[in-house]
């Protein structure tokens, strides 16, 4: 039984696509067989891997019906498996639209081709739409890459009571998978008063790991490479492989909402 983790925070810029991609990449080097799934319309974490313009893609399995086995894509990682979006998918809510039971179309192409990986990732858009409601829906926790920034803050509160409302409606077996602080600077007051407070609201649903501001997980998206292949040695590449770690310590013991 894999387990499913959805990637979201309807604010941009937090790096919600780095961690997504940086976590996937970090748990296959540590031999968990994972499963990243790009539900966002701007597809940057197909092309941080290299993958462009990729066919069959999410879009045509949610729209046209093509077979999901077809649309997963091998990565320069053997354990690590990509399921890629496209562009096309901007306009996927309006066609989904009058689809039956348009919330769980994310689960049912999970239930096809999830059962042979450890985890599932999926990175979400920067919104809370339809896409990301398949999100929810179609996972077991939520993580949240959290900027160390005051109006994150305000973000978190609207996508904690968002995570409630499909708990209760639509899928009962939700919970926050964890809260994790990124751009972390710890020579700026404000990244300190931010931790403090988030920490002191959601104790232990926050990972200990941070990560760090890094010069190089920003370029490495550019060269279509995850960062450990980018820089596996920059103070980025480190933070996640932390975090991949204390993924797999504390599985067991996350809180829940």
């Amino acid at each position: 039984m894999p387990r499913i983790i959805a990637v979201a925070n309807q604010k941009g810029g937090v790096g919600k696509t780095t961690t997504a991609l940086s976590l996937a990449s970090a748990l296959a080097i540590l031999g968990q067989e994972v499963l990243l799934i790009d539900i966002d319309p701007q597809a940057n974490t197909s092309s941080g891997l290299g993958l462009r313009q990729t066919k069959p893609n999410l879009y045509d399995i949610l729209l046209n019906g093509a077979d999901p086995g077809r649309a997963l894509y091998e990565t320069s990682y053997p354990k690590l498996k990509l399921l890629p979006s496209t562009i096309d998918l901007i306009g996927s809510e309006i066609e989904l639209a009058n689809k039956e039971r348009r919330e769980y179309l994310l689960a049912n192409i999970i239930a096809q081709v999830g059962k042979n990986f450890r985890y599932i990732l999926i990175d979400c858009p920067p919104s809370l739409g339809l896409l990301t409601l398949n999100a929810l829906v179609a996972a077991q926790g939520v993580l949240i890459p959290l900027q160390c920034e005051y109006y994150a803050l305000e973000g978190l509160s609207l996508l904690i009571n968002t995570i409630r409302r499909v708990k209760k409606n639509f899928n009962p077996k939700l919970y926050l998978y964890g809260i994790l602080l990124t751009m972390y600077d710890a020579r700026n007051k404000l990244t300190k008063q931010v931790e403090s407070e988030v920490r002191r609201h959601f104790g232990r649903a926050v990972f200990q790991t941070v990560i760090p501001r890094n010069v190089r997980l920003s370029e490495a998206p550019s060269h279509g490479k995850p960062i450990f292949a980018y820089d596996p040695s920059s103070r980025g590449a480190r933070a996640y492989m932390t975090l991949a770690q204390e993924i797999l310590k504390r599985e067991a013991n996350l809180g829940k909402i």
